[in-house]
């Protein structure tokens, strides 16, 4: 290793010019030529073969004037050549050549005056075809205009991905002047962007040569350091004419405005998506805790994190909320939904859970004000006054908890609650779009809500009404046996129109009744009110059931748009037997010990409310000791998705198994047979004959809650 290798430091040296083809003198052509001091050829060029015609051979020891220049020119050419021969001044210019084909070329020349180490002077000509220097000229300013002019941004960096060209356009994108990018790389120029994706692409592209056109990207510049924009950038490999990499070329456009358009289309389109599924979903059912969990399901993991749905604890129980800015309020917890698995789950107010809170909490603001209150950044001190306890506190700040919505629940101008939403994983903090499309989606839901909260409302009052109504089983009833059941209908507003009566009368015999009466809610739980009251101081007068029917439909008739059937039976212990009759109601069933139970076959009759339009009879049917008689309503048996009858034979196979006591028979039935979404009530009375003349004691067969 010789003392220059040893001491040379900083990059290799380039690839020697000999071994690299191609290159701009290559382009021109240039041509050398070099004369005596007599205007003899001396030296003559591959290229000036080229682009004379003439050989080496052919040239070498001729004068040039004679063989170059025609005629008319002769005496030019010799005074320019004394010229720079003489006073050792270079010439350039543009001058017709005559070729060897007789043709003649515009030739563009600079000759300059040499001398060697004895003192003879040369003259050197180099020289290259007019046409192809003009068009190279024209080529370089074309490529300097449009660089310079370019809405777009340009650069060029050398093989070490330095700037060594740098346009207007790009200044302007950068935030830089050109003159700052000139030697240094990407990364220290713009080291917010994502620098080792953009170094990877550049370097790829040199590699293998193949354009990477249309890259995506992101980020923020000096230009405008406080807003992302967006680039599509496109890296090419720029290359001399014989292939080798001199570096590369990227092009960059600035499509911020698309990017955010695209962007806000976006979000209007999620919008409208979850708008629609918040449509679909929410509301499903009358039930108020369904509908608020349908609500958080909504809302997670789409816009929040978590969600928490909490109703005011008056608007529950349907009385208005009368809420100060000052003061307190009373919330109960009806849904809490988080998109993972998180503690700041558990740090929100347990489902069904009643808290009060003071004025100082968002939460309580946002129902007092019925206004949105909203956090794009939660700092530390914001949690307390967002968590329940300085220990919820405490876990949404481990959760990264960094921002809150808190939207009320409005339907009909009235206060219900808020929609509690929050974000942790989640980078982006809540915005204005993120605001309206919490209340779009609490303003649908607090409709429904709302529904849901009056239709229990009136489920609690119709149940309530109807169980204040329905009477309690006499303690003893003479050689009978009684168990009753009464189960409302499991959704709100169904529940209200099915009764039954145990009625004991005069010389120890019973009037068993059970009716329905079309229809749900307070209206049909009032009508059955006032039909029972009816049948029992009918029953008291000592009618005939078919008797006290007819007045009970005479009855109905009077209330308007009012339908009810009916079953009433009259029991004599001392004649063992049951008088019985029906006004349009299902047929009883006769379960007889050591038998297949059966359904009676008794005269139907016409509903209550209809007039009389079908005679109304009476049936005696011997009831002995040990047989039973199951009365019930069409709540017990009915189903939309299978036929009456097929309903009314699975009502035989579950009596026909093994007897058991009567209480346990009433569990049996409503457990063996459930109606399809529990849409109706049930009025289930089983009776059993005791001995002629004995005395059961129905204790047991009490009504149960």
């Amino acid at each position: 290793m010789s003392a220059t290798e040893a001491g040379r430091t900083g990059p290799d040296p380039p690839v020697p010019a000999r071994l690299l083809p191609g290159g701009l003198l290559e382009l021109l052509g240039v041509a050398a030529v070099l004369l005596d001091s007599e205007g003899r050829i001396a030296l003559w060029s591959p290229q000036a073969q080229k682009l004379f015609g003439w050989s080496s051979e052919e040239a070498l020891g001729r004068y040039a004037a004679q063989l170059l220049v025609p005629e008319e020119y002769f005496a030019l050419v010799l005074e320019l050549f004394a010229a720079v021969m003489s006073g050792g001044e270079s010439w350039a210019g543009v001058f017709p050549v005559r070729r060897k084909d007789g043709s003649t070329r515009l030739v563009e020349f600079r000759n300059m005056r040499l001398q060697d180490q004895d003192g003879a002077a040369y003259a050197l000509g180099i020289a290259a075809d007019e046409a192809v220097v003009r068009g190279l000229e024209r080529d370089l300013a074309l490529s300097s205009r449009l660089v310079a002019q370019s809405p777009i941004g340009l650069a060029v960096l050398d093989t070490q991905l330095r700037y060594i060209l740098v346009n207007p356009a790009l200044e302007r994108i950068n935030g830089l002047p050109a003159r700052q990018h000139l030697g240094r790389t990407v990364r220290e120029m713009l080291p917010f962007l994502d620098v080792g994706a953009i170094e990877a692409a550049m370097r790829q592209v040199l590699a293998d040569g193949t354009p990477l056109l249309d890259r995506f990207t992101t980020g923020r510049t000096p230009a405008d350091p406080d807003a992302d924009h967006a680039w599509l950038v496109s890296y090419y490999r720029l290359e001399d004419p014989g292939g080798r990499a001199l570096g590369v070329a990227l092009s960059v456009v600035d499509v911020t405005e698309q990017h955010r358009a695209d962007r806000q289309a976006a979000q209007a389109r999620r919008r409208l998506a979850v708008i629609a599924r918040a449509s679909a979903r929410i509301g499903t059912t009358l039930d108020l805790d369904r509908t608020a969990a349908e609500l958080a399901d909504t809302v997670v993991p789409d816009l929040a994190d978590i969600a928490a749905v909490d109703i005011l604890d008056a608007a529950l129980a349907a009385r208005t909320a009368r809420l100060s800015p000052t003061g307190p309020a009373v919330f109960r917890a009806l849904a809490v939904q988080a998109a993972y698995p998180t503690e700041a789950r558990a740090a929100a107010d347990p489902v069904g859970e009643i808290t009060r809170y003071e004025a100082d909490r968002l939460v309580t603001r946002c129902v007092a004000t019925g206004r949105p209150v909203h956090l794009a950044q939660v700092r530390t001190a914001d949690l307390p006054r967002i968590a329940r306890d300085a220990e919820s506190a405490a876990v949404l700040a481990r959760a990264g908890v960094h921002s809150y919505l808190a939207v009320p629940l409005i339907a009909r101008g009235e206060v219900l609650g808020a929609l509690d939403l929050k974000r942790a994983r989640n980078p982006l903090p809540f915005d204005a779009d993120d605001l309206l499309l919490a209340e779009e989606l609490a303003a649908r839901a607090a409709v429904c809500i709302d529904n849901a909260r009056w239709y229990q409302t009136q489920l609690e009052a119709a149940t309530t009404l109807q169980r204040h109504l329905l009477p309690r089983t006499p303690p003893h009833l003479p050689g009978l046996a009684v168990a009753v059941r009464y189960e409302p209908a499991g959704t709100p507003g169904h529940a209200g129109g099915d009764w039954f009566d145990v009625i004991p009368l005069t010389a120890g015999t019973t009037a068993l009744v059970v009716g329905d009466v079309m229809g749900h809610g307070l209206t049909a739980a009032a009508t059955m009110g006032q039909l029972r009251t009816a049948a029992r101081t009918l029953a008291r007068l000592g009618l005939d059931p078919a008797d006290i029917l007819r007045h009970l439909d005479e009855l109905t008739c009077d209330l308007e748009e009012t339908i009810a059937t009916c079953v009433c039976a009259v029991h004599d212990p001392g004649t063992g037997g049951c008088r019985i009759a029906l006004a349009g109601h299902l047929p009883p069933v006769l379960d007889r010990p050591g038998r297949r139970p059966v359904l009676l076959d008794l005269p139907p009759g016409a509903p209550l409310g209809t007039g009389g339009l079908v005679p109304l009879t009476t049936t005696l049917l011997p009831l002995p000791a040990g047989d039973r008689l199951v009365l019930y309503t069409d709540g017990l048996v009915e189903r939309r998705d299978q036929p009456l009858d097929r309903r009314l034979d699975a009502l035989l196979d579950v009596l026909s198994g093994p007897r058991i006591g009567l209480q346990a028979t009433c569990d049996h039935l409503l457990a063996a047979l459930p109606t399809a979404g529990g849409n109706d009530d049930v009025a289930l009375l089983i009776a059993e004959a005791a001995e002629p003349g004995e005395a059961s004691d129905a204790a047991d067969a009490a009504e149960r809650p």
